[in-house]
């Protein structure tokens, strides 16, 4: 599900920790998104409770270095690739930017990453050694925009990516990406049109989900998999 420049920007403001997914969707909350959209809200009943779950974030490095290796493979494959990276870099705590560096050019590729990989993994290296990645206890404190302008600055790393990273990594509970795929194509089916929306008309209706445009997007997700679409 490829990114785009015209995805929706992300959130000015950092939310509380209260807020944040999956614990922060209260019933009232729950509730509240419902009223606001009736027909998310028969989407809600059809599918069930919120079961996000968000993998703790514990360096962005580490987390954007994988997001490089995975893009356009199949997990196992990624995995498998990202495994061979880190036997060269180093594992855990030694995954760092200046050991990425360290390493040439020739056997990233070796580990079998492609050329274009291995110069976006250099990049990232060399804009985290710069400070345009931040560290996990910065990330937390920055807001949603604020990590889509840094990071989107690292070559190979568009705002979906990093966008799929506050989602599920990071559990921020109002991001909509409104250039993937399995959103619009949910959205499209759950209020029956024709065609998929454009990212400025999904960003419109997308409006009455704040703040928990993360959680109608995951909904919009699971529209997919159900048998027929909500009735209206």
């Amino acid at each position: 599900m490829p990114a785009s420049s015209r995805a929706a920007p992300a959130s000015d403001s950092v939310p509380s920790s209260d807020s944040l997914l999956p614990e922060g969707f209260t019933p009232a909350a729950r509730r509240a998104l419902a009223k606001a959209d009736p027909l998310l809200g028969t989407l809600m009943k059809q599918v069930g409770p919120l079961r996000l779950e968000v993998e703790a974030l514990r360096d962005p490095f580490v987390a954007l270095a994988r997001s490089i290796a995975y893009q356009q493979l199949t997990g196992k494959a990624a995995a498998t690739i990202f495994a061979r990276v880190c036997e060269r870099v180093g594992e855990g705590a030694r995954f760092t930017p200046e050991a990425v560096l360290a390493v040439p050019v020739e056997d990233l590729r070796a580990a079998g990453l492609s050329g274009a990989k291995a110069a976006a993994m250099r990049d990232l290296a060399l804009k985290a050694r710069e400070g345009e990645v931040p560290t996990l206890t910065r990330a937390r404190r920055m807001s949603d925009a604020a990590l889509v302008e840094h990071l989107t600055k690292v070559r190979g790393i568009g705002q979906w990516t990093v966008e799929m990273m506050l989602i599920f990594r990071l559990g921020r509970p109002d991001v909509l990406p409104v250039d993937d795929y399995g959103v619009r194509k949910g959205f499209m089916r759950t209020y029956g049109l024709a065609e998929m929306p454009r990212a400025r008309e999904l960003l419109a209706h997308g409006e009455r989900w704040r703040p928990w445009r993360s959680v109608a997007s995951w909904y919009m997700w699971r529209a997919l998999e159900l048998p027929k679409a909500p009735a209206p």
